[in-house]
């Protein structure tokens, strides 16, 4: 497998006050657990592995799971056999990924038949099956995690009834919809639904702090965000799986692809490094368009507050992977969005393209693909069909890949109003709709979480 992959922190250089950055490489064992670095960057890996074009044209055919495995044993086999990893990806996917046709050069993957139906599910039942088995069995850890919208229901699902693991999930209370509140509030157990008065990125803020809190040490703190590595390498695996399963002729392929704290985007990126035949990464946002002003005109300013658009998953006005993302492309940003080190952007354009799409283009896109392929899409795949139609205004059209990260049953308001029909529910959804709870509401004071969570950790 060669050389032992091991991961640093996208702030090693900085020094903030009189903390130095984080200069230690671990495992991924351990910035699992951690999470976040100390000096609160993110964690990247010393190398990405690359395959040949013979392996990936293996792939073709391979079930998920086969693929998945694949992918993930490079970058984990230092830290788990393959035996396990294989039980873990087994037990973590019995579900199907199906492609969709919409013409000759246009395909949709549907992430969305998970437990959850979110895409978000990959990453939380992976991770979960993960910290499971590496996890020392007297140690307790405790979770958080921000979540405007699916990350909470996708990690709350997997993490439900695990002993030893508590689970807090913030999320901004006037910017869920009914049906993902519902998911949050009512999982119950080991795992906590907060409602916290603000924006997405006041929760992301809150979660962010608590890391840096030498207070909350004791705890074991660590993150299902996509701050976590760990949510990022099992997001690698559905680009693979896809491209293999539609190319033919090992063309490069566009992929479109909704974002938001742009963790699913970078898991493409990663695909693309490589070796995937990848064209263009879209990453298409909603109306917080920090990122494409960003890519024209070479200044990044966060969105804060973050807007409110019909995809509100997106709401993120300052996304937190941009510290990945910078790193890759050999420059640097901290968490409050502060570039101490600019990327090279002239590379970042060459293989990645930006656009914001308005809540009245999303009713458009989702009214027109429903006229035009007679398919029903939700407001953040049709934020990257959108992305992709601009992207081909100028362009030859080829082979694009859009990602479609909810299943339409989870915004029914959105849907019923604009094609005046209910989405289908699938089996996930009818059982939790069963269940009950609440929230507790909290402000986004970030003292009142931390009493909060120190009352329930005694």
């Amino acid at each position: 497998m060669g050389r032992r992959i091991l991961y640093y922190s996208t702030n090693r250089k900085l020094k903030t006050g009189s903390d130095p950055g984080f200069k230690k490489k671990i495992s991924f064992k351990e910035a699992l657990f951690l999470g976040m670095a100390p000096d609160k960057g993110l964690f990247m890996p010393t190398k990405i592995p690359k395959l040949s074009k013979k392996e990936i044209s293996m792939l073709k055919g391979k079930s998920y799971n086969e693929v998945s495995f694949h992918i993930l044993k490079k970058f984990l086999h230092n830290d788990i056999n393959n035996k396990d990893l294989k039980l873990i990806i087994n037990k973590s996917y019995n579900f199907d990924v199906p492609i969709e046709k919409l013409d000759n050069l246009t395909y949709v993957v549907r992430l969305d038949q998970g437990p959850t139906a979110s895409f978000k599910d990959f990453a939380a039942q992976l991770m979960a099956g993960l910290m499971r088995k590496l996890k020392p069995k007297n140690k307790k850890i405790t979770i958080l995690v921000a979540t405007s919208g699916d990350t909470g229901s996708a990690m709350g699902e997997a993490y439900r009834g695990l002993k030893g693991i508590n689970v807090y999930i913030l999320y901004p209370k006037d910017e869920v919809t009914t049906v993902q509140k519902k998911h949050m509030d009512t999982i119950g157990g080991n795992v906590r639904a907060i409602a916290i008065n603000g924006k997405f990125d006041d929760c992301q803020k809150i979660v962010k702090e608590a890391f840096s809190d030498k207070d909350l040490k004791k705890l074991n703190l660590t993150s299902a965000n996509s701050i976590n590595i760990g949510r990022i390498f099992p997001q690698i695996a559905y680009y693979f799986y896809s491209y293999a399963n539609i190319a033919n002729n090992f063309e490069k392929a566009i992929f479109s692809i909704p974002s938001g704290n742009f963790g699913n985007s970078l898991g493409c990126e990663i695909a693309r490094r490589m070796g995937l035949p990848i064209k263009k990464i879209i990453l298409a946002v909603n109306e917080n368009d920090e990122f494409p002003k960003f890519l024209s005109i070479g200044n990044y300013d966060k969105i804060e507050p973050s807007k409110s658009c019909l995809s509100n998953a997106m709401n993120v006005g300052n996304p937190s992977n941009l510290a990945r993302y910078f790193e890759l492309y050999d420059g640097t940003i901290d968490k409050d969005g502060i570039i101490h080190k600019m990327p090279n952007i002239s590379k970042m354009k060459k293989n990645l393209y930006s656009v914001s799409i308005t809540d009245k283009e999303t009713i458009r896109t989702i009214k027109n693909a429903y006229k035009k392929y007679k398919t029903i899409i939700e407001p953040h795949g049709a934020v990257g069909i959108a992305a992709l139609n601009h992207y081909h205004k100028s362009r030859k059209r080829t082979l694009s890949i859009c990602m479609e990260t909810a299943d339409p049953a989870k915004f029914p308001e959105t849907i019923k109003k604009e094609l005046k029909i209910t989405p289908k529910m699938p089996g996930s959804m009818k059982v939790i709709y069963k269940r009950k709870g609440k929230a507790r509401n909290l402000s986004n004071d970030y003292n009142d979480f931390k009493k909060y969570l120190l009352t329930n950790e005694k």
